[in-house]
């Protein structure tokens, strides 16, 4: 009688030998904070090692608190924790790029940060509008700034020691590659919407090709039509293997060398999300091959403005 292989200790190597990033990981959009305080606490105590945060979320002064009473109550150290942030929008420009760290930093209550991401290649007018816009309700950009140029600021963070690794997200393949071949410190992730309907195989492939890790956002589909979950052969997989289809997804993700993010604010499905062990080679082998639906369920890669996330209302 064979066992299934967990997977909640898999791991990903990060550029140059110098870290490695769990493969399961949690992310705080959770707009109320005290559910999100509770949620991030709980997925430490069930497991979980990669806390994915963004000044966006407007809430990385909710994840720090959660954070130092974790430490506090002996749950984990930080020296265990590997935590990711992002750099919004409106400061790509390179002279904000730092403070807007140094301002993430403060919020979350730490010295530094493992990885830091370009939360989407789009630029938007600086200021302190987090959106932008002009008379026709359109954002509006900043053509004063190029992607190199914010990532060349990144890259000074990186030899200040304020964030271990550097990366990219809600990008396609282009940027990818322009980004990688004019970078003096490369990039380590990749974070994009990425599912069953959406695989992103080009993409994987050249990050693993170069040494890049791709973190997938909405590895479940994000409840949305269609639903991933749904999926005749998800459930199907689900029911021969003993699972359910939400780790059908989530193993899948993983055993292709992907690393994940789910969201949660049940306890039941925080530890469901956890619980991950790997799929037999047919089952793989039927994820790739039998789903054909095609979906993208965020435009964010189009226009800068991510559509998972709450905006205030007119904004």
């Amino acid at each position: 009688m064979s066992f299934p292989t967990p997977l909640q200790n898999t791991a990903l190597p990060l550029p140059g030998g110098k870290g490695e990033l769990p493969a399961l990981g949690f992310g705080t959009l959770i707009p109320d904070p005290v559910m999100a305080k509770r949620a991030i606490k709980a997925a430490l105590r069930v497991g979980f090692r990669h806390i994915d945060a963004a000044e966006a979320y407007r809430n990385e002064d909710v994840v720090g608190e959660a954070l130092q009473e974790a430490f506090a109550e002996g749950t984990l150290t930080r020296g265990e924790l590997f935590v990711t942030t992002k750099l919004w929008n409106n400061n790509h420009r390179p002279e904000r790029v730092g403070p807007a760290l140094d301002a993430s930093l403060r919020r979350l209550r730490l010295d530094q940060v493992d990885s830091y991401l370009i939360h989407t290649p789009f630029a938007f007018q600086p200021g302190d509008e987090q959106y932008p816009k002009g008379e026709d309700g359109q954002p509006l950009y900043d053509d004063g700034v190029s992607l190199l140029d914010t990532w060349r600021a990144m890259e000074r963070l990186v030899d200040a020691g304020k964030c271990r690794f550097i990366g990219l997200s809600d990008v396609r393949l282009d940027a990818v590659k322009a980004i990688y071949t004019a970078a003096r410190i490369k990039p380590a992730v990749v974070q994009v919407e990425c599912h069953p309907y959406l695989p992103e195989w080009e993409l994987l492939e050249f990050c693993q090709q170069h040494g890049i890790v791709l973190l997938a956002f909405a590895p479940l589909g994000h409840g949305m039509e269609p639903r991933v979950l749904n999926d005749p052969v998800i459930v199907d997989i689900a029911q021969r293997e003993h699972r359910t289809p939400a780790q059908v997804a989530l193993a899948w993700a993983v055993q292709r060398g992907a690393a994940i993010l789910t969201t949660s604010t049940s306890l039941d499905h925080i530890r469901e999300n956890f619980d991950v062990s790997a799929l037999s080679e047919e089952s793989l082998a039927r994820m790739r091959h039998d789903i054909s639906t095609r979906v993208r369920l965020n435009k964010v890669v189009d226009t800068g403005l991510p559509g998972f996330i709450p905006r205030a209302q007119g904004a």
